[in-house]
């Protein structure tokens, strides 16, 4: 193993606790959990040591760690889910403890015995606890003797998809087929009907087996319109167990959390206090210690019942934080060094609101496949009132297919909702990311909906709202008018540095337009545009609208404020006009004189390239399976092909009938985005 040494951070405190907790913690970890549980560890005066992959040799983590290690290569199973390795990498370094973070090795019970034998501190949950509530199926028997609601299931591992099929049936249709080793969203499948039954025991076997070691899975019943709410729970050795209320954690997509908050908009008092108290004798049941999770399903008549319980930091831990104003990871360690819990129940208050989105780099147009590349600009919203940042990646930085996709958790608070949902907007409007794709127009989508601002959340909302996916936050009449004065604005400053350049010809200089004809969304407005105190007057919509704003050509960020109310949106300038991002809509918009506009109307339209007869990989990725061959006649909604990419199996199938007329990739190659699999004759 390679080890480096780091230097000490500047930000590090200039004095530290004389007698610290731990002299030295490995974080076993990668990504924006990692440097998360270092900034505690500077704090609180306690060393850190980093460990990497080849994939992550130059990763932030390993940056802000006062060592780091190298424990293999980039495949997880080869470097961070070595449990071998990471022991060693204790041992050379002196480490004392391991914090885990969420993932990888966090819930492997295994993992904390061998820290155990070594005589290494596990910060997390006893390992007897672990093993019992990291299988779903022994987890929910536990829950049931602990008088915990539980979900009607078959809590035994199915054998094959015809007794899936069985199961389902006799259980009732919907049902969840899911991975008893699970978690994160993999491994699951909703079955409407015996054909989605022995497809879903398929994917989830094969997804289950890839992702966690384990193919067990089983079946419940999936309750309708749910949502998903879970308890924060934290426990020390002495017996003593206590929550610190609920996170809202509805808004999912593929079983995957995209939003969470804390608290929840449906929650009650009286439900709160059930469902803390249920989530505390599930704790108590396996003599809990540390942080750790459990997950609710919440029907509309606010009845609850248990899911599972995860045994860890979750990754939405920020917004308990937020609200609590408790630090979960200086618990955890300080729970781990033997102390007893510093609070009461009776202590615990929860004051204001969290809203935490995930930034991911995917592509919501191309189904929220995974985007992978080089980070070419990166400039996080760090110092906005009212707005947290925890991420792992900088400017320049690389986001590996070898791992999850995530970029940062963004979190907006306030005193209420509606100002932790404002934040939120307004830091995600400010968060510019370049180089990869990302979801952050989606997110703004979601905390500007309706809907959402309303709290009428279920785990169903992203599929009922976007039931054809993501195209961009539909224009109202409101948000039109403001990203035309944006547009008008944007050009007549563009205008005018061009007639300021010196130099121009007499009588061929560039001249500075007062009348425009904007087109975005479909529509085209013609405005005039005249300078006033303190900015513009955009005219063309029944009154002016005043957009008081410094920007200047060249600058990201377009910040202004207009009608008096502060706007943020990313600008860029295209070949013939700019990109405008805002609130979840990201427009195309020209602001042309209107005669220019007027002609610019006329010319014909470039038409894509026909590609209809390939079947292209939408991400990069290994593919697992071809499934037709040559000469090979298909009907529409047959699979070809599966493809895997951050351990997500992807089935691709026939968009149309047709005949196989070439394979131009086999199981086991590596594709690139639209690289070709097969050819329809």
């Amino acid at each position: 193993m390679a080890m480096k040494k780091k230097t000490k951070p500047e930000n590090r405190p200039a004095a530290a606790p004389a007698k610290p907790l731990f002299a030295k913690i490995l974080i076993a970890n990668r990504g924006e959990i990692a440097c998360r549980v270092m900034r505690t560890c500077k704090r609180l005066g306690i060393k850190t040591v980093a460990v990497y992959s080849d994939a992550d040799a130059d990763a932030l983590h390993v940056r802000e760690a006062d060592e780091a290690v190298r424990i293999g290569p980039a495949p997880s199973r080869e470097s961070y889910l070595r449990i071998d390795a990471i022991v060693a990498a204790c041992k050379q370094t002196g480490a004392e403890a391991v914090h885990p973070g969420y993932g990888f090795l966090s819930e492997n019970a295994a993992f904390a015995e061998a820290l155990d034998a070594a005589g290494i501190v596990f910060i997390g949950p006893n390992r007897e606890a672990v093993a019992a509530m990291g299988d779903k199926i022994e987890s929910k028997k536990l829950a049931a003797k602990a008088k915990v609601n539980t979900v009607p299931g078959h809590l035994v591992p199915l054998k094959d998809a015809e007794e899936a099929v069985e199961v389902s049936k006799r259980i009732g249709y919907p049902v969840m087929i899911k991975a008893s080793a699970g978690g994160g969203g993999k491994g699951m499948r909703i079955a409407h009907d015996d054909a989605e039954a022995r497809e879903g025991f398929r994917s989830a076997t094969n997804e289950a087996r890839s992702s966690f070691g384990d193919d067990r899975v089983f079946v419940e019943k999936y309750i309708q319109e749910p949502r998903h709410i879970e308890i924060q729970v934290m426990g020390d050795a002495h017996g003593n167990v206590i929550h610190l209320g609920e996170r809202e954690c509805s808004i999912q997509r593929r079983h995957q959390k995209v939003i969470e908050e804390a608290p929840s908009p449906f929650i009650d008092p009286k439900t709160r206090a059930a469902m803390g108290a249920q989530a505390v004798a599930l704790a108590k049941a396996v003599k809990y210690r540390s942080a750790g999770t459990v997950e609710f399903i919440v029907d509309k008549h606010r009845n609850f019942y248990f899911l599972e319980m995860n045994t860890r930091l979750q990754v939405e831990h920020p917004v308990t934080e937020c609200v609590t104003g408790l630090d979960l990871v200086e618990m955890m360690i300080r729970v781990a060094a033997g102390e007893t819990l510093p609070l009461k129940q009776a202590d615990v208050k929860l004051s204001g609101w969290a809203i935490e989105a995930r930034v991911y780099a995917e592509d919501p147009a191309r189904g929220f496949l995974p985007s992978i590349g080089r980070l070419t600009r990166y400039r996080a919203p760090a110092t906005m009132p009212g707005v947290r940042v925890d991420t792992g990646v900088y400017e320049g930085g690389e986001i590996s297919m070898h791992y999850d996709p995530m970029i940062a958790k963004l979190v907006g608070f306030g005193k209420s909702r509606d100002e932790a949902a404002d934040r939120l907007l307004a830091a995600l409007d400010a968060y510019y990311i370049r180089g990869v794709n990302h979801n952050i127009a989606f997110l703004g989508a979601i905390a500007a909906h309706p809907r959402f601002r309303e709290g009428r959340l279920t785990t169903n909302f992203i599929a009922e709202e976007f039931p054809s996916g993501f195209k961009g936050r539909a224009l109202d009449d409101a948000l039109r008018r403001r990203l035309v004065a944006v547009a008008a604005v944007l050009q007549r400053r563009q205008s005018e540095r061009e007639a300021g350049i010196s130099g121009q010809l007499p009588g061929h200089g560039v001249g500075v337009a007062t009348r425009l004809a904007v087109t975005l969304g479909g529509g085209t407005s013609e405005v005039g545009v005249v300078a006033v105190e303190p900015g513009y007057a955009v005219d063309g919509f029944g009154r002016p609208i005043v957009v008081a704003t410094d920007w200047q050509p060249g600058d990201a960020l377009f910040a202004a404020v207009i009608d008096g109310t502060g706007v943020l949106a990313q600008v860029e300038r295209t070949a013939l006009g700019w990109r405008i991002a805002h609130q979840g809509c990201v427009v195309e918009a020209t602001a042309l004189r209107p005669r220019v506009a007027a002609l610019a109307a006329l010319m014909p339209e470039k038409r894509a390239a026909d590609t209809s007869r390939f079947l292209l990989s939408p991400m990069p990725g290994l593919l697992k399976a071809v499934a037709v061959k040559v000469g090979q006649e298909v009907k529409a909604g047959e699979e070809l092909a599966v493809v895997e990419a951050m351990k997500m199996e992807n089935v691709l199938r026939a968009a149309r009938d047709g005949t196989i007329a070439k394979l131009h990739a086999g199981a086991g190659d590596s594709l690139a985005v639209d690289q070709k699999i097969l050819e329809f004759a």
